[in-house]
């Protein structure tokens, strides 16, 4: 099954492609790879929540916030290797969550970008990951994520 089908079967629209919000490109195409710059859980070009993941931003909003970065991530990727089906896997998983110092669920809230990638890939989206506390990310964001993806 084709990925684009297989967003299709899941209920899943890619979004429209983030604008940097600094100097960079949202993607980028080398040896077999694309990686991703840091997505932010933008949805029509506005961020659903600032604030700390433990204090402002409580943990299940937070995972769901990653699983909107994630798709950002696939969107950008999408874009650059020239479409959603020539994406064949995904390789690794940056994740960066912007926390109460006393909050230690960073695995749990970069969850929602792993299991979204799980259901669109299979057995193909298995990937290493990072998941990491932060003071501060940009724009005051709850979650970032990087992805990097395997082309077909």
């Amino acid at each position: 099954m084709s990925i684009a089908a297989r967003l299709e079967e899941l209920g899943i629209e890619l979004p429209a492609v983030a604008a940097p919000v600094a100097a960079y490109v949202p993607a980028v195409v080398h040896n077999g790879l694309v990686y991703t710059s840091g997505q932010l859980p933008f949805i029509e070009g506005a961020l659903p929540a600032t604030g700390k993941v433990g204090a402002e931003v409580d943990a299940d909003a937070a995972k769901g916030y990653a699983r909107t970065c994630a798709l950002n991530a696939l969107a950008a990727a999408a874009d650059a290797a020239g479409g959603v089906d020539r994406i064949a896997g995904v390789l690794r998983v940056g994740g960066f969550v912007a926390s109460d110092p006393a909050f230690t669920g960073h695995p749990g809230v970069i969850n929602g970008a792993s299991e979204v990638l799980g259901e669109i890939f299979g057995d193909a989206g298995k990937h290493a990951r990072a998941a990491v506390g932060v003071a501060v990310l940009p724009l005051d964001t709850p979650v970032e994520v990087e992805v990097t993806f395997i082309l077909a």
